[in-house]
This record gives C-alpha cells, sequence and structure tokens, in this order.
C-alpha cells in the first residue's frame, strides 16, 4: 500500500512539472476531502465515506470544478504538443488565444492606477487617503467613459468595486462644473437597500473630503423632517433609497434638482426584485431628461432591460464577467449539506459553537425567525448580532456598522443584508434557510471572499425535499460540494432546548412566530417546484422550533401563494374610499392599522 502511494506521488511530481500553471490550478482545485468546518476545521477527519466522496468527485463528469481544471490541463497539453510537434505558429497562436479566452475575467484587478486618470489632484489625493492604487476591471472600463460624460450599463459581479467605478466620476463632475450648495442637487445615486445606501454615502465622503461639494443621504426609516431641511439648504451628492428619494421628489419644497447632471442606480436587479419599479418609473418621469445615466447590475434580467431602456441614451455596455465559468468570487468554498428538518437547528448550533472565533453570517427566511434564533442562541451563551426589517433604522445601523468592525462574530440577518453590501473578512456564509431562487443565492455568498486573493467558505442548509434545488445552482453556473458530516457528533441538547422554550413564556411566544413564519415563507417561494410546503414534515418542522408536538398557529395556506411572493411590497386591494381603515374584503379578516 505504502509502496503504491509513493508511485502515484513520483507520478503525479513529473505530470506537475509538465504543466506550466500547474500554482493556479492547485489554487483552483476544491479540497473534496474538507468537512464542514463546525465538524472542526481544527479537527482531521477520517472516514470511509471520504475516500468514497473522493473517487467519486474524481470520476463525475458533469462536477464543475473538475471540468474546469481538466478542461485547463488538456489545453496546456494541447499547446504544448503544438510547439514540440513543430506546428504551425498559426495554430499556436490559435490555442493561446483560446486560452486567454478562457481565462478572461478571472481576476478582478487591472493593471491601470487610478493615479493614471484624468482627475483633479483634490480627488487623487482622496483616493490615495483610503489605501487604493490599481483600478478593479469595473473601474478601469467604466470610469473613463464616465468621465467623457457618456452613459453606462455595467455588470459585473458582487465584490468588483462598483461602488468607486461610479463615486470617482461624479465626485469629480461636481467639482469640474463647480457645485455649491444654491445649484441643489447634481449628483444621484440610487440604492436598494438602507445599509447599502449608508456605506455608499460613507465611501463618497471619503472621496468628497477634499472638496466644498455638499453630501445627503435619504433612507426610509430615517427622520424625514431633517432630511427634508437639510435637501432645502443644497444637497450636491445625494444617496437614496428609491421609496425616500420619490417622497422627496413629490412633496419636499425647496428641494432643487433641476440641475441634475447624472443619476446612478446601483444594484439594479436588487431595486426591481424589491418592486420598486413603480417608484423608478415616477422618478425618471420627474428628473430632468438632459443628464448622464450609469446603470450598475450584477445580474442582467428582462426588468433591468426595461429599465435601462427608458433611463440610458445610447449606453456604453461594460461586462467584465463574460466568459467566466462560474458566477461567484474565485477564492469561495461553496458547499452544502442534506440534513432532516429536526436536526436543522442542532446542527447549526454544533457549527456555530466551533466557529465562535470565525466571522460568520447565517441567512434566515424571515425577521420572526431571525429574531427567535438570536434570542435562542444568547440564552445558551452564543453572543451574536442580528439586522433585519422590523429593526428600527437606528438599531439595523448599529449593528452593521458592529458587525464590521468585528473580528469576530455572527450576524443572523435576513436577505436585507444579501446585496452590495462590503462587511471585512467574512469566513462563513450559512444559509439556514434556502434562498428564494439561484442569483439571490449568488448576491448572499457574495458577502465572502471579496477582492482579489480573497478566501471564504459557504454552506447551503437543505432538507432532502429540497435537493432538486441544486439543479437549479448548476444552470447557473454555480458549483457546489456535498460536505458530509457524522450525526453521532452533533451537540446533544436538543432536549434541553425544548425545556428551555417551554419554560420561557417570551421565548415560546418568538418560537411560535418563527414557525410559523417559516411555513409561510416556505408557502411563499416562487419555485413551488422544489419547495413545497405539503411535503413538509411538520413535525420536525417543529422540532427544528423546539416544540416537542407542532403549536397551534394561525397559518392560512393560499394555493395561489406563488402570486404574493415574500418579497412583496405590493398590497392588492389597498385602501378604499368607504373602509379606508377596515377589512379589505369579506373573505379577509385581516385589518388594516395606522400607527
Amino acid at each position: 500500500m505504502a509502496h503504491g502511494q509513493a508511485c502515484q506521488q513520483q507520478q503525479l511530481k513529473k505530470e506537475r512539472r509538465k504543466r506550466k500553471n500547474n500554482k493556479n490550478q492547485s489554487e483552483e482545485e476544491p479540497e473534496t476531502s474538507k468537512k464542514i468546518s463546525m465538524m472542526g476545521s481544527e479537527e482531521k477527519k477520517k472516514s470511509k465515506n471520504k475516500d468514497k466522496k473522493k473517487k467519486r468527485d474524481e470520476a463525475d463528469d458533469g462536477d464543475e470544478l473538475r471540468a474546469e481544471t481538466d478542461e485547463g490541463e488538456y489545453e496546456e497539453e494541447e499547446e504544448e504538443r503544438a510547439e514540440n510537434g513543430g506546428e504551425d505558429e498559426e495554430k499556436i497562436e490559435k490555442i493561446k488565444k483560446k486560452k486567454e479566452k478562457v481565462n478572461s475575467g478571472i481576476g478582478i484587478m487591472s493593471d491601470h492606477s487610478f493615479f493614471g486618470l484624468p482627475v483633479s489632484e483634490l480627488t487623487k489625493d482622496a483616493i490615495k487617503d483610503t489605501g487604493f492604487t490599481n483600478m478593479t476591471q469595473i473601474q478601469a472600463k467604466s470610469i473613463p467613459p464616465l468621465l467623457e460624460g457618456k452613459d453606462v450599463l455595467g455588470a459585473a459581479r458582487t465584490g468588483s468595486g462598483k461602488t468607486l467605478a461610479f463615486l470617482v466620476p461624479s465626485v469629480e463632475l461636481l467639482h469640474q462644473t463647480r457645485f455649491t450648495p444654491r445649484n441643489g442637487v447634481g449628483v444621484v445615486i440610487i440604492c436598494p437597500t438602507r445599509e447599502l445606501a449608508i456605506q455608499t454615502h460613507a465611501v463618497a465622503k471619503d472621496l468628497l473630503k477634499n472638496h466644498s461639494q455638499t453630501l445627503g443621504l435619504v433612507i426610509g426609516g430615517a427622520g424625514r423632517r431633517g432630511e427634508a431641511e437639510r435637501l432645502a439648504k443644497g444637497v450636491n451628492l445625494l444617496v437614496a433609497t428609491p421609496g425616500r428619494l420619490r417622497d422627496h421628489l413629490q412633496n419636499t419644497k425647496g428641494f432643487v434638482f433641476k440641475n441634475l447632471k447624472c443619476l446612478v442606480i446601483d444594484e439594479a436587479d436588487r431595486i426591481l426584485e424589491a418592486n420598486f419599479e413603480e417608484e423608478m418609473r415616477q422618478i425618471l418621469k420627474i428628473l430632468p431628461k438632459e443628464r448622464q445615466t450609469a446603470l450598475f447590475s450584477a445580474t442582467q434580467t428582462k426588468k433591468v432591460e426595461d429599465l435601462a431602456r427608458l433611463s440610458l441614451s445610447k449606453p456604453i455596455y461594460i461586462d467584465v464577467d463574460e466568459g467566466r465559468r462560474k458566477v461567484t468570487n474565485e477564492g469561495l468554498q461553496q458547499g452544502y449539506c442534506v440534513i432532516p428538518s429536526a436536526k436543522r437547528l442542532i446542527l447549526l448550533y454544533s457549527f456555530l459553537k466551533r466557529n465562535m472565533s470565525k466571522k460568520v453570517m447565517v441567512f434566515f427566511s424571515s425577521c420572526n425567525s431571525v429574531k427567535f434564533h438570536s434570542e435562542l442562541l444568547r440564552y445558551i451563551q452564543i453572543d451574536c448580532f442580528d439586522i433585519h426589517g422590523k429593526q428600527k433604522q437606528a438599531k439595523r445601523t448599529t449593528t452593521f456598522f458592529d458587525f464590521c468592525k468585528a473580528e469576530k462574530g455572527i450576524l443572523l440577518c435576513t436577505d436585507v443584508a444579501a446585496r452590495g453590501l462590503d462587511i471585512p473578512s467574512v469566513d462563513w456564509i450559512v444559509q439556514y434557510d434556502p434562498p428564494d431562487d439561484p442569483k439571490e443565492y449568488i448576491h448572499r455568498v457574495g458577502r465572502t471572499a471579496r477582492g482579489e486573493g480573497a478566501k471564504g467558505n459557504a454552506l447551503l442548509f437543505l432538507i432532502p425535499e429540497e435537493l432538486q434545488f441544486l439543479g437549479y445552482l448548476k444552470s447557473e453556473k454555480v458549483p457546489v460540494k456535498e460536505y458530509e458530516f457524522d450525526t453521532k457528533k452533533l451537540a446533544n441538547v436538543q432536549s434541553h432546548l425544548e425545556r428551555l422554550v417551554t419554560n420561557n413564556y417570551y421565548l415560546n411566544k418568538s418560537a411560535k412566530e418563527a414557525y410559523r413564519a417559516y411555513i409561510l415563507s416556505y408557502n411563499s417561494h416562487s419555485m413551488k417546484d422544489v419547495f413545497n410546503v405539503h411535503q413538509l414534515d411538520l413535525q420536525a418542522v417543529a422540532t427544528s422550533f423546539c416544540f416537542s408536538c407542532p403549536p397551534k398557529v394561525d397559518i392560512k395556506l393560499d394555493s395561489n401563494a406563488s402570486k404574493f411572493r415574500k418579497k412583496s411590497r405590493k398590497i392588492e386591494g389597498r385602501f378604499n374610499e368607504s373602509h379606508p381603515y377596515g377589512k379589505r374584503g369579506g373573505d379577509d379578516s385581516r385589518q388594516f392599522v395606522r400607527y
């Protein structure tokens, strides 16, 4: 056995010497023997199942990670044969060009420096103070045409540096046109979420520190009166969320926007997914038509194309990810585990307990689930942060920045934290509840392995009934590996947690609300062929919320629930003139309440 292994090692060494890009290949090859870190990045797992899986992975022709490295090896060997065999230069050049096309867009950095841009010294000094020197690909391709006043439609994956790609030209535009507060707003930047708007505002503040132009932020949940007063005084660069921006455009006296020079729409796909279509149409109708527009999106959808047609004029299309094999970040190791519903909670507990020294984000499908699990974990001495849509904006903002500054920690969140946010050094993305679609998966895992050379890990929890979701991930070029675990080594805490929830009134109430929200969220999934609420084992689901039997909760499942997706902000029926605070209809018992 030892002799055979030695021979294999010698053979491997010979093959490695023949390959020119062996170093890059070794970085891209997955660690098939890797276990989920919860079972211990510090612990070594040795089992027969691991060896079997390794062999199965090597034989799997459909495995995208293997396909990626195998095709690269084939092309290198083909090039070597052509050179050694005296083939004509045209064939060799053709092979090299094929390799260049395959590898294009793998790294996000370019060879272009910020300091070679035709911008003012004030802007260059601000960029220098941020620590940036070279531009990313999206920055190198977007900033020059934006500086020339052209419209841009940019497509780039999350973490590729889109924020600076539009902020640098925006700041320079205001400087060159000598905007003052009395001129009103010159640049408007629209972001899909409050957190992303806050982060964009912070970056803009750094870039504007040497300039005299003013900066403002208007977002839902913040004090509207204070925003209106600042807008009336004069804000030159405005960062906003769609709903609050529309409100100010329509209702705030003294808000000067007739001199608008540039409109930037960031994360356009997310804006439209959140059903801000009507707000965007009204905003575009109100704002001056003679302006420059930049639209950035991580994914290109039919709705994004429609918005581009409405807002852009002869745009330059920039796609730095064209030809990429994977749509997720290069340094990201992705896996999934198949776990029965009844074991989900103790697997999560065991994972978090063994990764207390790491920075972990855990995604849930509802605000109530985040609330319950954060309360439960704190009761059992696992400190964690939590962000969800039902929190007050001040709380969300404080939590977000606290987690950003932390070297380690656990953040429980909904998809409000899935897009655009740049949170430093996240080690693990855990999707405890699967996303509504593969694109949302991509944006969730985009919170880690951000930037050139960065590493990160992602883990997706699936119950056996949800395995079909993997096919959708594969169709979106998302490579995932199955991570194995030993159920015998999971923490034996289920009975303790059930007693805790039974005996604590507030925790029990929170658990019931989370249980109900989970089922309603499941029922609202758009992918009914994968997430079928009628196939759920409610006893097992109840166990995952620390109940020995399903609790009595008011759940009315709608056979047409796919029309009322969990992300939807639209309310069918709305208020009517005769009953402004009353019922929706005779068959609907829900009441409208004004707070």
